[in-house]
């Protein structure tokens, strides 16, 4: 699509009907809506029953001490079960679970028997080595398929997991097992990212050596890359095909309370002390089994799912494990990265395992964008028939990409909302249901209370923008902070009386749309107005010499904060010949679609972009070069060299009006 093409279809085209194939076969019909409505209470109570419980749980919600919920409270049930076992007993054994890819090119292809197997070898390990229900378990481990053995079997057997995305540094992995007070460690010599293997033992034992991670008794190793160099501790270390495969492949799950802790997963704030967000079994399942269900319209006899996260962060653990699994799904596990070996690599991956339904970030696809239309035009893609987007707010330009040039210009796309606190999604199209738009999440899905208040907690109008609350309880919300109650409540309930606000902006459009805006610490305050990175970011998106954009505002004496935006350029885009001129059509660009007072005060053309290795933008530390402040912490960066070349590019003066 040429991008005269496709500013057309942004102007004059700005909805989507779902095919009516897709449509007449969904799972979900507009329906969901009324009777979630007519009884919200209810309709959770009836996907609840998707579940297979132990005990049937006979009360909903209890709301008695707010915002501490209690969803199912007097059922029970065991998550591990319900993601495998009962497969097996309904005759699916047979079915593949994962197809497993590593980056060497490497496969594994695992059942839902042979996966019930390996969980209950590695269930029986962890009681071999002491663990006990409500013990913490810490799981740093690259995205292989032991990794989601390990998540089950610690579900198995009630210990919650505490799982440390593999780019962590060693003290970011010491804090988090100090506050879980975690006994066993997880983890692999290393990993292979980027062509080449990248070893994790030594951060573990390096956080090891740090205060407050002397109750470690176990780490378990699984032997990933071959290294041999790797240090060992006696009577602390043990390899897991020493220990988990000698062990019996038969356990018994245990059935526990629908509020018995299922996971701890830490939130990398810029500052301060981690939180460590508690996630507990019962109404965690609920909603991850039915939103799967609902918003991708996984049919498990036939989709293939993949959903592109690392298990180290939230997606990853709603959509790689509990809900894919709770149904039964038929999954791709992928170790690498998108572009090793090759520019084409995802699009392979779909190709040889005919990937129906495919889910990830929008980070990930502007990457692609970049890199220009012919290299997913060289794979066959026709399986693909429901497409999902996760992490931040996705730009039209991206969103319109993905559809036409993934999608071959057929499939809906889920534009989702939701975070680590939620634990699932809360705002997304329905892909039998909704006229899309580009890059809206658009509406709560059936069962959940949201909308877009201003400063004084009022609901604004159609046309308007403000904060995202979330007004009612849901099942699978964050129970609390670990170990800190009141912190829970001053971060989450303290800003508008009785509604958990989000932490994000929102507008709604004239149709109530919900548009969102990113963080609020990522909304500027220019000369008195409030501007979103991520509108600039659009709009500088929309130009078609700009692949990327990520925008900050930096503290400035005259506006309060000046927009500074840092710009990849398309292709072989060089802007070294003219770069002060780009520099005033792509601000004269943003002037023109958003007004003047959004125009950057600074544009800077760069090579790359500081990413953390799950995709995301690391504004903080732009923000650090733009106020040229010593730099944060650049450790869980993809390549921290990016920064020395922005920083070196830092001489270019600024604009002045």
């Amino acid at each position: 699509m040429s991008n005269e093409s496709l500013a057309n279809l942004l102007k004059e085209e700005r909805r989507f009907a779902p095919p009516a194939a897709l449509a007449e076969q969904a799972n979900v019909t507009a329906e969901a809506y009324e009777q979630a409505r007519a009884d919200r209470l209810g309709f959770w109570a009836e996907q609840a029953r998707r579940l297979s419980w132990h005990t049937e749980p006979t009360q909903t919600l209890d709301w008695s001490n707010p915002p501490f919920a209690k969803w199912f409270a007097d059922g029970r049930l065991n998550v591990a079960y319900n993601c495998v076992d009962r497969h097996v007993e309904n005759g699916l054994g047979d079915r593949v679970a994962l197809h497993f890819e590593g980056e060497p090119g490497d496969t594994r292809s695992i059942t839902y028997a042979q996966l019930q197997s390996e969980v209950s070898r590695a269930a029986n390990a962890l009681l071999e080595l002491g663990v006990r229900p409500g013990d913490r378990v810490a799981i740093y481990l690259p995205m292989i398929p032991e990794a989601v053995v390990s998540m089950l079997a610690c579900a198995r057997i009630g210990a919650p997991h505490s799982v440390v995305f593999g780019g962590f540094s060693a003290d970011a992995l010491a804090t988090r097992i100090k506050d879980a007070d975690a006994r066993v460690v997880i983890t692999a010599d290393g990993g292979f990212r980027r062509g080449k293997p990248s070893a994790l033992k030594p951060a573990v034992d390096e956080a090891l050596t740090r205060p407050g991670t002397e109750d470690v008794r176990s780490v378990l190793v699984v032997r990933r890359t071959g290294q041999e160099d790797i240090a060992w501790t006696e009577g602390r270390d043990l390899w897991w095909h020493d220990l988990v495969d000698r062990q019996s492949d038969r356990h018994v799950p245990e059935a526990f309370d629908a509020e018995h802790p299922l996971f701890i997963l830490y939130t990398s704030g810029t500052t301060g002390k981690p939180k460590g967000i508690l996630h507990t079994s019962g109404g965690y399942l609920t909603q991850i089994s039915y939103t799967h269900h609902a918003v991708f319209d996984l049919k498990p006899e036939s989709d293939v799912f993949w959903c592109t996260a690392d298990v180290g962060w939230v997606t990853g653990h709603s959509y790689i494990v509990y809900g894919p699994l709770s149904n039964g799904a038929t999954e791709v596990l992928y170790e690498g990265t998108p572009d090793t070996p090759h520019r084409g690599r995802w699009w392979e991956i779909v190709q040889k395992y005919g990937v129906t339904v495919l889910y990830t970030a929008p980070t990930a696809i502007r990457a692609a964008m970049k890199w220009g239309d012919d290299i997913p035009a060289g794979f066959d893609l026709s399986s693909l028939r429901v497409l999902g987007s996760v992490g931040e707010p996705i730009n039209p330009e991206a969103w319109v990409w993905y559809r036409e040039h993934i999608g071959g210009g057929r499939t809906p796309v889920v534009d989702t909302w939701w975070q680590t606190e939620t634990g699932g999604i809360m705002i997304s199209p329905l892909p039998g249901v909704t006229a899309t738009k580009p890059g809206s999440a658009q509406v709560p899905i059936p069962g959940i209370a949201a909308t877009v208040v201003d400063d004084e907690a009022r609901e604004v109008p159609n046309g308007s923008g403000g904060y995202l609350v979330l007004t009612e309880p849901w099942p699978s919300m964050l129970r609390t902070i670990w170990g800190d109650d009141q912190r829970f409540l001053d971060t989450y309930w303290s800003r508008f009386e009785g509604r958990y606000f989000a932490g994000d902006g929102a507008k709604k459009d004239d149709d109530g749309d919900i548009w969102l805006l990113g963080r609020v610490d990522d909304v500027m305050l220019v000369s008195g107005h409030n501007i979103s990175t991520t509108e600039v970011e659009s709009a500088l998106v929309s130009h078609p010499r700009v692949a990327e954009a990520a925008v900050v505002g930096a503290t400035d004496p005259q506006t309060t904060q000046a927009i500074c935006a840092f710009v990849i350029l398309r292709g072989d885009e060089d802007a070294s010949a003219d770069e002060s001129a780009l520099v005033e059509e792509l601000r004269a660009h943003v002037a023109k679609q958003l007004g003047p007072i959004a125009k950057p005060k600074r544009i800077l053309p760069v090579a790359e972009l500081p990413k953390t290795r799950s995709g995301k933008i690391m504004r903080r530390l732009l923000r650090d070069v733009a106020e040229q402040r010593t730099l944060g912490d650049v450790t869980t960066l993809t390549d921290s060299s990016v920064m020395d070349l922005i920083q070196a590019k830092l001489p270019a003066a600024p604009a002045e009006d």
